[in-house]
């Protein structure tokens, strides 16, 4: 990775054992609470288009977008870790287990995808290039990339960029994953923190015309 904006020491964990061997019992929690969660929701609602095709990155049992009667949509595929978590989604179509820390490939054919969607997980990505490289491919020209963050974490498998960076720089951090990976226009971040609640910020970009 180029340095020094992103130094390898950067991607390091408190605890590096197996990703697999961590997610492998179900978590049925959120990591961020109910105003958060409904103001990702809205989000969702208004950039999201009837009948798209989502992929919900390091999905799990929540995906946080609209019940599908208030947004319709195409297929919304979830790539995540634990199966039974993903299996209790009911947002979801179809879903894939994939330690993309491990493997960042993601298994699903070029211009796939309306929407790629990563909800307050990025902060456990070690390989995030490779990952979102994989998302512009897969996305459709002018498809959108959507990364929403807040604060908290399993603080053993965050990065260390997450733990000592401040809110801006890991915004910053964020944007520059997408200029690295290629494929994408200029990143724009949107804050969406409800009152007295967990902060919600995202930071967007569309895929570019091939």
């Amino acid at each position: 990775m180029p340095e020094p904006d992103l130094p390898p020491s950067f991607f390091t964990r408190l605890d590096e054992s197996d990703d697999a061997a961590f997610y492998a019992a179900p978590r049925f929690v959120v990591h961020i609470d109910e105003a958060t969660i409904a103001a990702l929701s809205r989000w969702y609602g208004e950039v999201l288009a009837p009948g798209s095709d989502v992929l919900d990155l390091m999905s799990s049992w929540v995906s946080h977008l609209p019940g599908a009667a208030a947004l319709p949509l195409g297929r919304v595929v979830g790539l995540g870790m634990n199966a039974a978590e993903l299996a209790a989604n009911p947002r979801l179509t179809s879903w894939d287990v994939v330690d993309l820390n491990a493997a960042p490939r993601l298994p699903y054919p070029d211009a796939s995808f309306d929407a790629v969607l990563c909800a307050v997980s990025i902060q456990y990505l070690t390989r995030p290039l490779e990952v979102f490289a994989e998302a512009a491919r897969v996305l459709r020209p002018g498809g959108l990339v959507a990364i929403a963050t807040s604060h908290r974490c399993f603080p053993t498998k965050a990065i260390r960029a997450f733990h000592v960076l401040p809110a801006r720089e890991r915004l910053e951090l964020l944007s520059l994953y997408l200029e690295r990976a290629g494929g994408f226009a200029p990143a724009e971040l949107v804050d969406r923190s409800p009152p007295g609640a967990d902060p919600l910020w995202i930071v967007t970009a569309l895929r570019r015309a091939v």
